[in-house]
């Protein structure tokens, strides 16, 4: 059931389902635009998440009260839209398998070496939420057999480009930063740059397939060690 509850004094928080699936992530992103040429100037920024829509309201233009009462028609008519599992860009992402924890998650599945990158880059991930880090995408769709907690110790720097997967989920680092996840290899693409525009290709509710690159290639397209 969706629920819509305040989330401070500007800002109300919209909780469409209580997990996430395959299609949840592209219905928000539609709902979000839906709700941002709506109410235009009313609305600040909308923040989504794996199975929320945060959204911050201007208090000079709009209240709790008033923006709940509007909303709920067009939260009637977005639960009535089909969405084809289709939907969203698909990004195809070459990765050299060549990551530290490679071997220790091999291990850990119960799979050997060549299992686990056929496993990762067989599926098809969905971007669920951008955070974290500028343009830090969370792709959801991990294969179960590859599920695995996150570290206990965090690591203090992560290469940017590297990527990395934890629980349910896989992400690439856009910049090195500190990091919790297991690391399986490593991108030779910038996938964060302010000076872009969009600054990150990947939005909420595009589609994401990795294939897996050697050395040589990596470093043809620009991938450095």
């Amino acid at each position: 059931m969706i629920r819509l509850e305040p989330a401070g004094a500007e800002s109300l928080l919209l909780v469409l389902a209580d997990e996430p699936d395959a299609r949840l992530s592209l219905r928000i992103a539609a709902l979000a635009e839906t709700l941002r040429q709506h109410f235009g100037h009313q609305l600040l920024d909308l923040v989504p998440g794996w199975t929320t829509l945060l959204l911050h309201y201007d208090l000079t233009r709009t209240d709790h009260q008033s923006l709940a009462r509007d909303i709920e028609p067009l939260l009637e008519a977005w639960l009535a839209e089909p969405v084809p599992m289709d939907a969203g860009r698909l990004h195809e992402i070459p990765v050299w398998y060549c990551g530290e924890d490679l071997a220790w998650v091999a291990q850990s599945c119960g799979l050997s070496v060549a299992e686990v990158v056929d496993v990762h880059s067989s599926a098809e991930y969905r971007v669920g939420a951008i955070g974290f880090s500028p343009g830090f995408a969370y792709l959801g769709g991990l294969d179960p057999r590859l599920a695995l907690p996150r570290r206990s110790s965090p690591r203090l720097r992560v290469p940017a480009g590297s990527l990395a997967i934890a629980e349910r989920q896989t992400a690439i680092y856009p910049q090195a930063s500190p990091g919790g996840w297991h690391l399986l290899g490593i991108c030779p693409w910038t996938l964060f740059d302010a000076r872009r525009e969009p600054p990150c290709p990947l939005a909420l509710g595009d589609r994401v397939r990795f294939f897996a690159i050697d050395e040589a290639r990596y470093r043809a397209e620009g991938g450095e060690a």
